[in-house]
């Protein structure tokens, strides 16, 4: 069998750190930059329109939206709302798609681009000019930009909206945990929550902020008040306290229970070495943050971590390139392609599960973005799963009775 291989959705002109999909409308938001380096790298955030075409799913270039001399690390998302972590900084955008002169808002909800070549096969030149003549114009507004990280190398590593979004949490290399409301970006409170590097946050339903950090913790807090921090490997002795840290941390849903939550880290090693140990996947009950499985996810290094909208699968990027999905129930790896990029795979992100997420699958289970330094957006597609009919099942159910029956009267003659 040959080895699977990731279809390449979209390829920039710059590295790419981050991704993220709008939930209602058939776009991808995909961001980087070389910095302010004077490389010629520019800088930007490129709005993608993803659709089907000839049965695959298919990603052109909408709209660019240029960051000057700032490349975006980190991004979160709320409606037509981008927190853009750049440097030191969070920028806050809008955006918004307007009809092309000549045409009313309902012709299309949201579309691919009028300008950017398509940057996979699909249709004929004259199918792509038709197409191009009946899309959306994207606007993007600047609302507010605050500065989120006060380190000597000053860098926002991690942003997040709560569920409302009336509230947004930043943290960053200074190891400071800050709250903002939103949309105003008051500062309602900034704590020092580690001693180090924050990786990662997570936000629960009732607004506790879960964070990792380079410092071995990763803490659960409401508002400044620590409530626990988290220990994964307290059922497994074998494994010394600082051997590990935690890179990554996400709430999920649980499929088929809408009352229950969990919670999913990633541990990587500390120190890197020549037989390098594995990396672990950790399931916590997301209300009382006691473990509930761990497994281990390979040896290569965790870089990045998403949860499918339901709760059933989990996504995983590492600094080799390669890219996993899991069950979330058994944290057992269903998907993987090795080195899928060329170097490390800096986020990753599930379609959608929405009605328009639904159409853009066709009939597959799931879909993983990731994108990574190589300047590459790749898809990763999970089949359906084929099942059989209950009528089937009897059949086959009765005819092994039968078969049975017919067996033992062979063997034993006169047994009926």
């Amino acid at each position: 069998m040959s080895p699977r291989r990731a279809a390449e959705l979209y390829r920039a002109p710059f590295p790419l750190y981050t991704v993220r999909l709008h939930p209602r409308r058939a776009i991808a938001i995909t961001a980087g930059g070389g910095g302010a380096a004077k490389t010629g790298i520019p800088n930007g955030v490129h709005f993608l329109q993803l659709e089907q075409v000839g049965g695959q799913l298919s990603a052109s270039l909408l709209h660019s939206h240029d960051t000057e001399t700032r490349a975006t690390m980190t991004m979160a998302l709320a409606d037509d709302i981008i927190a853009a972590g750049q440097n030191a900084d969070c920028h806050i955008l809008r955006f918004s798609l307007q009809p092309p002169p000549g045409r009313s808002v309902a012709g299309r909800d949201a579309a691919g681009g009028e300008k950017g070549p398509r940057k996979r096969k699909g249709p004929s030149p004259a199918a792509q000019g038709d197409m191009q003549n009946q899309t959306n114009e994207v606007t993007v507004e600047s609302l507010h930009s605050v500065r989120t990280d006060f380190s000597p190398d000053a860098l926002q590593k991690a942003v997040r909206f709560n569920a409302d979004c009336s509230l947004l949490v930043t943290g960053g290399a200074d190891g400071f945990l800050r709250l903002w409301e939103f949309p105003s970006m008051k500062k309602m409170l900034e704590f020092k929550a580690h001693d180090g590097e924050i990786e990662d946050i997570a936000l629960g339903p009732d607004n506790k902020v879960v964070t990792a950090g380079r410092d071995f913790q990763c803490c659960v807090w409401q508002r400044d008040q620590l409530v626990t921090g988290l220990c994964w490997n307290e059922n497994l002795p074998g494994i010394p306290d600082k051997a590990y840290r935690y890179q990554a941390c996400r709430f999920g849903a649980v499929e088929d229970d809408t009352g229950a939550l969990r919670l999913y880290t990633v541990q990587v090693p500390h120190k890197r070495e020549r037989r390098p140990p594995p990396c672990y996947l950790t399931k916590w009950d997301g209300r009382s943050f006691l473990p509930l499985l761990t497994r281990p996810c390979g040896s290569e290094v965790v870089s990045c971590l998403s949860v499918s909208d339901s709760g059933t699968f989990l996504g995983l990027g590492t600094v080799t390139g390669s890219v996993a999905i899991h069950i979330a129930f058994s944290l057992q790896r269903l998907y993987y392609v090795k080195e899928a990029h060329a170097i490390v795979v800096t986020d990753v992100a599930f379609v959608p599960e929405s009605q328009r997420g639904r159409e853009l699958l066709a009939g597959n289970e799931a879909a993983l973005l990731s994108v990574a330094v190589d300047s590459r957006c790749k898809l990763h597609l999970l089949p359906g799963r084929r099942s059989l009919p209950v009528w089937l099942l009897l059949l086959l159910c009765a005819g092994l009775i039968v078969a049975t029956i017919l067996l033992l009267q062979i063997a034993f003659p006169g047994f009926l």
